[in-house]
């Protein structure tokens, strides 16, 4: 019977599909949260630096001072944009992790209702030949009886 092997083979080709889909979809969301986690570093450093410029009010700054200061946070507002952009980007590849995991499952899915199928069709036909033995036996056993007497 080549058909149950060949569906035993791809459902455990589908599992292993599965499995690696899994593996990937981890993984991306692991790097999503590395770069979520260094956005928000940024963002933080950001903020304390600009809290600490702040605390000054009546301080005299040097305009040389101030505007590297500004160069500064322009820079580390750039950062904080690229930053974004990686963010969405691996939330992108999230998404597209997570949409290839459902396509495998499903696809392991149908092939675990065929399976089951062919299971269930292959009992059903072992029972129909052995009710027919049994019938068979039955009406020989009957004519025998029929013809002994």
């Amino acid at each position: 019977m080549p058909a149950p092997n060949a569906l035993s083979v791809a459902l455990e080709m589908a599992l292993r599909q599965r499995d690696e889909a899994r593996r990937q979809l981890q993984d991306a969301r692991n790097v999503r949260q590395a770069a979520q986690d260094q956005l928000d570093q940024l963002e933080g450093y950001a903020r304390e630096t600009q809290n600490r410029w702040g605390m000054r009010p009546n301080a005299a700054v040097q305009p040389e001072v101030m505007y590297h200061h500004y160069q500064f946070m322009g820079r580390l507002d750039h950062a904080v944009g690229l930053q974004n952009g990686v963010v969405g980007a691996q939330a992108e590849r999230v998404h597209a992790a997570e949409k290839a995991l459902l396509a495998t499952e499903l696809r392991l899915a149908s092939l675990k209702k065929l399976v089951e199928k062919r299971e269930r069709d292959a009992l059903q036909a072992q029972m129909r030949r052995e009710q027919k033995q049994t019938d068979e036996r039955a009406a020989l056993q009957y004519r025998k009886a029929f013809n002994g007497s």
